[in-house]
């Protein structure tokens, strides 16, 4: 099958994170339209020209063309800023229709695109809609190109929500003329030049205060006095309306049997309607807007819930796998107590395809081995093109053998050594591998017990000193070997991991040996021993060194292989949901290796977003705490596998750079599998970490090594 460029892969994702980050930035950017609030004392220095704190409060600001105006007596322009508001908009529009009263609405545009249904009603009752910025941003303190983003992002929500725009515009944070500062005059004339009536007002009822309903019907009695006309500031949004609901109830009874009016201030001032009609192109990018906006929030929200549930999720699998852990080293000990030792016939079987920098290394640590039965060691050489078999058969001696073989791939090349072996016990491990002296020992006491079929040894990594290695180690200690000591007492194993497996060969020969069906030929081969009713157990202290993948490159390649053939697996054994292990097994890797993945960016974004635009101290916290949670954990399991505690340090980074591309990796590999597309196998490059005696394996195998002697030197003297 023809393979699809991966490189669109990665094109797909880039532009996924891409379009992502601009929505929530949208959106957070939207979110600032919080209406009303108490803010820092504004800049008092300059102040407007005398035309404009001695004029009227409807302002046309442009420099070759300022004039005021006032509203006619007995002339009343009740304004409502901030909304439009599901809960409150509505009611002050009943109160208006009841007393057959119009108004004008400075709309925040966020909040337009939010409800435009509700512009649309606004409208149609008779009343006129303005301008009030798109986040109620303060105009005084912004540069002119944010007052310009402000005004047309507005006008592009009024035009997508009921297909107009209008002339008026109201500053946020803005008054009565008089009380203009410098800096609100300075942004005033740029809203005039973009063609806008600049709307001041008469009186302010400072209802955002809450100040009472009489002192708010007092307020605006004391702007009309005299008969005079006026405009009046109230709020339809931004926090409790209640108050003004009543206030202008009663500010209507009030003064229209008194001869006042109640209407919008282009009729009052007898100037063109405020609204013009936008538009098909304006009302499609409006809508765009619109729409986009309502995505955002909705996307948000989404964020939201599965920031919860992945949050919840993975606390929980923390918690699970540690109280699973302890009971697998209670039933370990339970388990090791009057177990007879066995030494069965055993073959290791090492497939070898380009491995000349480390098979000296790996033969050496199986020749140098405490195993007291019959061992056969046995390379597969797949077709290697380099100097792997000069290297094997420098090194032939006792139960050492070479077989050749055309390249056919690792699955082919271990039936080939399982055809060729003569021992009871099937050891698999790869090229890359060193086995301690005790490994062979430790890894074949399990089968003491004759309903096990298989065991899982301990993989650690070898080359730990750089950051990959270290993230490595971290992941293979909590990760895998946690996850393995649940599987064990659940009887669910999924894999036995390449690097050290042991297998019962008449169990090998039921099953029909490896397919090669999947890539995760390994996670394959168990589940379908697991399905036969044999047990698969884990023996930590089996331990086989691994030379994990040192570049990016390499970590990619190797992982996008193990999940994509972990779910070619899980979708061959799929009829084993009907089974227990089905149900525990491929249950828990559905939830946790692959939605949870999917989803558990939303915790990072969802992090990220609220320090951004939210509570910062409460998303920092949250995630400082999680990842505490994930140290304690680690070092638990650490502990478990008599390791140091020092590779924590590196947790924090982890969750920052290593953990994202792993999820990256489920998401690639699930975009493989739905597209159809069949993935190659994904060589991995060696470095030879076993030759640097310093590395962790180094170091421990050294350690056995003089362990060893020590041990022979103290039976020859006994002896002697």
């Amino acid at each position: 099958m023809k393979q699809r460029d991966p490189r669109a892969h990665w094109f797909l994702l880039a532009f996924g994170c891409f379009l992502l980050a601009c929505i929530l930035l949208m959106n957070g950017y939207v979110n600032g339209a919080v209406g009303e609030v108490p803010r820092k004392p504004a800049d008092e220095s300059g102040q407007a020209p005398p035309e404009v704190t001695r004029g009227g409060p409807v302002v046309n600001a442009k420099e070759d063309d300022l004039r005021s105006v006032r509203m006619p007596r007995k002339t009343v322009a009740l304004t409502f800023d901030d909304g439009p508001d599901p809960r409150w908009t509505p009611q002050i529009l009943d109160v208006l229709k009841k007393h057959d009263a119009r108004g004008s609405f400075f709309m925040v545009g966020g909040n337009v695109a939010k409800h435009p249904e509700l512009v649309q009603r606004v409208l149609a009752e008779g009343h006129e809609v303005g301008n009030h910025t798109y986040t109620h941003a303060d105009l005084a303190d912004s540069p002119d190109w944010r007052i310009r983003l402000e005004l047309n992002l507005t006008q592009r929500a009024l035009s997508g929500a009921a297909g107009v725009k209008t002339r008026l515009m109201r500053m946020p944070y803005s008054g009565s003329p008089l009380g203009t500062t410098g800096a609100q005059w300075q942004a005033a004339k740029v809203v005039g030049d973009a063609g806008y009536l600049v709307v001041f007002t008469d009186g302010d009822t400072q209802d955002w205060q809450h100040p009472g309903v009489d002192k708010m019907v007092q307020s605006a009695l004391d702007s009309t006095k005299g008969g005079r006309g006026a405009i009046i500031m109230l709020h339809d949004a931004g926090g409790d309306r209640s108050e003004v609901i009543e206030a202008v109830d009663q500010i209507i009874a009030t003064l229209k049997p008194q001869g006042y009016e109640f209407t919008t201030l282009a009729e009052a001032l007898k100037l063109p309607k405020a609204e013009v009609p936008a538009t098909d192109q304006e009302q499609l990018v409006g809508q765009t807007l619109v729409f986009t906006q309502n995505f955002a929030q909705w996307l948000v929200t989404a964020l939201w819930v599965l920031f919860g549930i992945a949050g919840a999720a993975a606390v929980l699998r923390l918690l699970v796998l540690l109280v699973f852990a302890h009971l697998h080293v209670r039933k370990v000990k339970e388990r090791n107590q009057g177990r007879r030792p066995i030494s069965p016939s055993m073959t290791v079987i090492v497939p070898a395809y380009n491995e000349e920098v480390g098979i000296a290394a790996t033969l050496r640590s199986l020749q140098d081995n405490d195993y007291p039965g019959e061992l056969e060691i046995i390379v597969v050489d797949d077709g290697s093109t380099d100097r792997t078999a000069e290297i094997v058969r420098g090194l032939e001696g006792d139960g050492l053998r070479l077989i050749h073989k055309q390249n056919g791939g690792k699955p082919s090349a271990l039936n080939a050594g399982i055809a060729a072996a003569r021992g009871e016990i099937i050891v698999m491990m790869d090229g890359d591998t060193v086995f301690q002296r005790d490994t062979l020992r430790n890894l074949v006491q399990p089968f003491s017990d004759p309903k096990v079929g298989a065991v899982s040894g301990n993989a650690k990594v070898a080359n730990r000193k750089g950051l990959w290695g270290r993230w490595q180690h971290i992941e293979y200690v909590i990760g895998f070997n946690l996850d393995r000591r649940m599987f064990d007492l659940l009887q669910c194993m999924p894999t036995i991991p390449g690097a050290i497996g042991a297998f019962r060969k008449e169990v090998l020969d039921a099953v029909g040996g490896l397919s090669e069906d999947t890539l995760a030929e390994d996670t394959d081969l168990t589940m379908s021993i697991s399905r036969s009713g044999w047990h698969v157990v884990y023996e930590e202290t089996a331990i086989a060194w691994t030379e994990a993948p040192s570049s990016l490159h390499q970590l990619w390649k190797q992982r996008y292989r193990w999940c994509y053939g972990t779910i070619q697996a899980m979708w061959k054994h799929r009829s084993s949901l009907r089974e227990p292990f089905g149900r525990r097994c491929l249950s828990y890797l559905t939830v946790f290796q692959v939605l949870l993945p999917l989803i558990a960016p939303a915790v990072d974004v969802y992090t990220l977003y609220g320090v951004l635009f939210g509570d910062p101290l409460k998303s920092l916290v949250f995630w400082v705490v999680v990842v505490l949670l994930q140290a304690l954990a680690a070092a638990y399991a650490l502990r478990l596998d008599h390791e140091r505690v020092q590779p924590l340090w590196a947790l924090p980074l982890q969750q920052f750079v290593y953990r994202q591309l792993m999820y990256l990796v489920v998401i690639q590999s699930l975009v493989t599998v739905i597209t159809g597309n069949r993935l190659a196998w994904q060589t991995i490059r060696r470095t030879g970490t076993f030759a640097d005696p310093n590395s962790a394996a180094g170091r421990r195998l050294a350690s056995d090594s003089r362990a060893a002697q020590k041990e022979e030197e103290d039976r020859t003297a006994t002896h002697a």
